[in-house]
């Protein structure tokens, strides 16, 4: 069904492009502190001159991935639940209001990419990540908050907002002789690589507990008879009369 396919998604671009992405950025961001050492100490070096614009690069597109699966999966909880309770029908304004937060969410994404002064830049990551934050408050998004130190929600989350900032400070970073912005950018890159990590260990869990369509009637009756203090007995899924 087209829901599992949404549902699987979301861990199928991550596997097959952000931790591949984390990985070259992690390998070009030693290579560029190799390079500058070596020059700060008036040594030649070996490492090309280019592996600072790739860094650059792939830290956009890891933002872009990043941003990007985090939103396929809260669109996939936000609209499963409008479809599942006709919140269309009931409230059509509010689903018309969590459409075009996720367009206007976009579209800073893209501004942000675009804009070259400090202010805007600011200002685009600032409502970037506010429509990140508005849109996992919304009604079945998969948060488990009882459970938040080991939340898979929450990790990306604070990923993302941290991957928006650090490309919020890109032009900061080469224009600072302090390199102030660049210890930044290294302390939060640090958090962002121990957040994936956890991203790994709590995605997989996720998997295991968020069921696919075929499941959800089978998980369901488990947490309505409460199986996991007594015994109980599952029943096959009611078929639909209509078909």
């Amino acid at each position: 069904m087209f829901k599992d396919a949404v549902l699987l998604l979301h861990p199928i671009i991550a596997i097959a492009v952000v931790f591949p992405l984390m990985g070259l950025i992690v390998n070009r961001g030693l290579q560029v502190r190799q390079r500058r050492l070596q020059l700060a100490s008036g040594d030649k070096s070996k490492v090309p001159p280019v592996v600072g614009q790739e860094h650059v690069q792939a830290g956009h597109w890891l933002t872009i991935g990043v941003v990007g699966i985090t939103l396929i999966a809260l669109a996939n909880d936000i609209f499963g639940t409008v479809v599942s309770t006709q919140l269309w029908s009931k409230n059509p304004v509010q689903v018309g209001l969590i459409g075009l937060l996720f367009v206007a969410t976009i579209a800073s994404l893209v501004l942000l990419f675009r804009s070259h002064q400090v202010q805007w830049r600011a200002t685009f990551a600032t409502l970037t990540g506010i429509g990140l934050v508005v849109l996992g408050c919304q009604d079945g998004v998969y948060r488990k908050t009882d459970q938040w130190a080991t939340s898979h929600y929450y990790y990306g989350i604070t990923a993302s907002l941290l991957m928006i900032f650090s490309l919020s400070i890109v032009q900061s970073i080469y224009k600072d002789r302090t390199q102030r912005w660049r210890m930044v950018h290294i302390a939060v890159s640090s958090v962002v690589a121990l957040l994936f990590i956890g991203q790994a260990i709590t995605g997989t869990r996720a998997l295991l507990e968020v069921p696919l369509s075929w499941q959800e009637p089978y998980i369901q009756q488990l947490y309505e008879q409460q199986c996991q203090t007594k015994p109980c007995a599952v029943q096959p899924a009611p078929r639909n009369q209509g078909k």
